[in-house]
């Protein structure tokens, strides 16, 4: 068939019939939310919003101490014991002379030795000379003067006795004259009474008695005067003439320390001045070491220097050898954070010690028993305030108290219980945390 042939749609043909759907069952309502539907809403919210907080605490915590886990192979760890504890410092020592005198110049003049550093000596043996012309000059005129006192002594003690004697003849020339006026006026008072002499020569004798008993009670109490006078200026003249003796004298010791001896058997440590140099007086000449009487000298750490005092035993460790010792003095001052002091041995010295050699002391400053100890370790000390205690796989903070210390222990009085196990190397990788992992 031909496209010519079709035949368009008649106008009179019906409409086409539409497709049937759904709508004649659909039914239109009114929706409601009732009020335990809302509520149910408001409780899932909730809830999500608690477990969302845990969520985001977990992941805070776990980042927090992402930072802070440390190897527990590279940790000192010690355990908290209960036992005897005794309680030394340690220090460092030196082998020093215990007498060591240095001698000085009594004067000023040229120096002389007679040994050298280092050579021995015995007590008593000349050192050196001192030659000291103006020494010798005051020496000879301070001598000259008080031999010119001895001699203006010696003429005054002539004098003043012979003064003494005129004084006591005065007295004794006044008594027999009294004597005489006493005979006489007897002699007139029994003629007198006889009514042969008139009364006016018994009164003239009497007179002439008075006048004769005044004049020896004067004389007599001159006497006594003048002799305490001579006697003053004796004395006084006296100790002139003794203060100058002693003003000869020390010239004499000073001339005679010019010839210096050794004051101690030992050795000649050094020489201060240039043999045939000119030193002036009190300047130092050499030191003479006693090599019988040797010594330690010690220093111990400020923070340990507490409790040591003289009398306090000690132990001196000498090439390996260990020997007593005591605590003689300790300084009160600080250089540099070490405190000095200085030991002795308690019984014989030990053979063979050099001045100035190494050794080692040990303080003990006490024993108790019952403590509760741990290792002391690098970094702990009585002024640590907290420790990291093993818990678990955890090192926990703890405060502590801390007392006595001793060379590889110290005491625990607050803070610790038996058995614990603490960490005693260096907190400084814990970076201060309250607690720290730990890995294996």
């Amino acid at each position: 068939m031909s496209i010519t042939n079709l035949k368009p749609p008649s106008s009179a043909s019906a409409a086409p019939t539409p497709i049937r759907d759904t709508a004649a069952q659909d039914v239109t309502r009114t929706t409601s939310s009732p009020q335990w539907y809302r509520r149910k809403i408001v409780y899932a919210a909730a809830a999500g919003l608690i477990g969302l907080a845990l969520l985001l605490t977990w992941l805070a915590r776990s980042w927090a101490q992402s930072g802070h886990v440390v190897s527990l192979q590279s940790l000192e760890i010690a355990p908290v014991t209960r036992g005897g504890f005794v309680q030394d410092v340690s220090g460092r020592g030196t082998v020093i002379a215990a007498i060591s005198p240095s001698l000085f110049a009594t004067a000023a003049g040229t120096i002389r030795y007679t040994v050298h550093a280092g050579d021995r000596v015995s007590q008593g043996q000349v050192l050196a000379h001192l030659s000291s012309p103006d020494l010798g000059n005051e020496y000879q005129r301070e001598l000259a003067t008080l031999q010119s006192m001895d001699a203006a002594l010696a003429r005054q003690r002539i004098e003043l006795q012979q003064e003494l004697l005129g004084n006591q003849q005065q007295a004794d020339l006044a008594a027999v004259r009294m004597q005489a006026a006493l005979r006489e006026l007897q002699r007139e008072q029994a003629a007198w009474s006889l009514h042969v002499i008139s009364e006016q020569r018994y009164e003239a004798e009497y007179d002439a008695y008075s006048i004769a008993r005044l004049s020896f009670e004067h004389a007599r109490e001159n006497a006594r005067l003048g002799q305490q006078q001579i006697l003053l200026d004796l004395r006084t003249r006296t100790l002139a003439r003794n203060a100058q003796a002693l003003l000869v004298a020390g010239l004499k010791r000073r001339l005679d320390a010019l010839t210096v001896r050794s004051p101690v058997a030992g050795m000649v440590g050094s020489l201060a001045q240039t043999d045939q140099s000119y030193v002036p007086q009190n300047a130092p000449l050499l030191t003479v070491v006693d090599l019988s009487a040797l010594a330690i000298q010690f220093q111990v750490a400020e923070s340990l220097a507490d409790g040591i005092a003289a009398g306090v035993p000690a132990e001196i460790t000498l090439n390996g050898e260990t020997v007593k010792g005591v605590v003689t003095d300790i300084s009160p001052s600080v250089q540099d954070g070490w405190v000095t002091g200085r030991a002795r041995f308690a019984g014989a010295q030990p053979v063979g010690l050099r001045q100035n050699e190494q050794a080692s002391v040990r303080i003990i400053l006490g024993e108790e028993s019952n403590v509760l100890k741990m290792d002391r370790g690098a970094y702990l000390s009585p002024q640590t305030s907290f420790v990291y205690v093993i818990r678990g796989d955890e090192a926990v903070r703890t405060p502590v108290t801390l007392g006595a210390a001793s060379i590889s222990e110290i005491e625990v009085l607050h803070g610790l219980d038996a058995g614990d196990r603490v960490v005693i190397s260096d907190p400084q990788a814990f970076n201060d945390a309250a607690a720290v992992r730990l890995s294996h």
